[in-house]
């Protein structure tokens, strides 16, 4: 068995995010088809792929590749959305990650700007800049994606540039196509400054949401 990393329950004021499991199916299901129209460029399975998808999740945690969660509204008690850690970069000694990408990330339309996903972004950062001791957090999205650009430079990731052809297009009538990838980052220097940021803007939503801080 190689390497593989942990995805503890990371609790915050607006969302909680419990590593995925097949009793969130049902509630992945429902908001996966609440209003799909923001998932142009983004991989969320449809109702009846909820399933399949777990499956997949899990075989790439079962390969050390993922720690994928379920991002759970702490309003409601509901699963919203999904995200994970994904591909870990590690150290040659295997004391732990060098590196991580912050990735396959959805929510439900209703729990967009509510500040869930500015949290969850936060409580994946702090755990692996604070516990793992990472270098550095990737990010990225479909260069055509403004929506998820904007969401991931408002978290305070800096740009570094586009690469063609990177990674597999999730947009519809694409299949066996690529995408342009725009790459994102934070690395370890940037991340106090990064870190007050979030807590910043987080404490605006907790405030409208009537919440403390996590």
């Amino acid at each position: 068995m190689g390497l593989r990393l942990d995805g503890p329950v990371l609790e915050g004021s607006l969302v909680r995010l419990e590593p995925l499991d097949r009793r969130h199916a049902a509630d992945l299901a429902a908001a996966a088809e609440e209003d799909r129209g923001s998932y142009a460029y983004t991989w969320v399975p449809g109702a009846d792929e909820v399933g399949s998808y777990l499956d997949a999740q899990f075989g790439r945690a079962a390969e050390g590749r993922l720690a994928p969660y379920a991002q759970v509204a702490k309003a409601s008690g509901r699963a919203v959305g999904a995200t994970a850690f994904w591909d870990p970069r590690w150290w040659p000694d295997g004391r732990g990650p060098y590196a991580v990408e912050v990735g396959f990330t959805w929510l439900a339309a209703s729990a967009q700007g509510t500040g869930i996903n500015a949290e969850a972004k936060y409580l994946l950062f702090r755990h692996a800049f604070e516990v793992w001791g990472v270098e550095r957090v990737d990010l990225k999205t479909d260069a055509r994606n403004a929506r998820s650009r904007a969401a991931i430079a408002a978290a305070g990731a800096r740009f570094e540039g586009v690469l063609r052809n990177w990674s597999v297009s999730w947009a519809p009538g694409e299949d066996g196509r690529l995408r342009d990838s725009a790459m994102f980052s934070i690395v370890a220097e940037e991340w106090p400054e990064c870190r007050e940021r979030i807590e910043e803007r987080l404490s605006r939503y907790r405030t409208s949401a009537g919440t403390g801080c996590p």
